[in-house]
């Protein structure tokens, strides 16, 4: 019998930082359950019929009377709209949500969406959906993985492929995907296809190397320290 792990959840405090920051636990209920109806509100509000939505990652960063958003996303103008006036629309519904008045929401660039491993489990989702063949549109994602630095790759499919009766899975691996190495630095992403024959899990897993930095690397540091090479330049 198999026992398997998240690979997020097993580096976390790690390698890997929590995608919710808390000042304290009190509220934890709470607070769990209005974070998660925060990513999926804004999911679904971002998303465009047989579109994906982009969005690799929600981080939000709760203070005494303040939320802030971090989003990560491959079309960030998508997300800001002209003048900044879909970003400040959202910003509004989700004051209206939390019944919080102080909202921050911060859009962050993914520059490489073909090694993100939640963009291209979307990515493959969608085709799937418009009916490209689930063989190609995983072969084509491992290819422009690899092309662009990815150590290692490796992609599932499991449902009703092709509309069969019995439901099965495959998968497809190129390169390393050392799974029980802590300091490896390896993403996990999951999306469903909904099909006319049912529903087809994608599974992603993406090795980009070995983290030379030793403890969790922080969102906020990262984008300091790439401002101020960006400065001195």
């Amino acid at each position: 019998m198999g026992q398997k792990t998240h690979p997020y959840g097993f580096r976390l405090g790690i390698t890997k930082n929590w995608v919710s920051r808390w000042f304290n636990m009190k509220d934890y209920p709470v607070w769990l359950k209005e974070d998660k109806l925060i990513r999926e509100y804004i999911r679904k509000r971002i998303e465009r019929k047989g579109q994906p939505s982009g969005i690799s990652k929600i981080i939000i960063e709760r203070k005494p009377k303040k939320i802030k958003i971090i989003i990560h996303s491959s079309r960030p103008g998508v997300i800001i709209g002209e003048k900044g006036s879909k970003v400040d629309a959202l910003k509004e519904e989700i004051k209206y949500i939390t019944k919080k008045n102080d909202i921050n929401i911060n859009i962050v660039e993914e520059k490489n969406p073909a090694t993100n491993a939640q963009l291209v489990a979307e990515s493959i989702a969608r085709q799937i959906e418009k009916r490209i063949a689930y063989k190609r549109a995983m072969k084509r994602s491992i290819q422009n993985a690899m092309k662009l630095g990815a150590r290692g790759i490796k992609i599932g499919c499991g449902g009703r492929l092709n509309g069969a009766e019995i439901a099965r899975s495959e998968w497809y691996k190129e390169g390393r995907i050392p799974l029980q190495t802590l300091k490896a630095d390896i993403e996990y992403g999951y999306d469903v296809a909904r099909t006319a024959a049912g529903a087809i899990g994608v599974k992603v897993w993406i090795y980009k190397g070995d983290m030379k930095q030793k403890g969790i690397q922080r969102d906020d540091v990262i984008e300091e320290s790439g401002k101020r090479k960006g400065h001195k330049k």
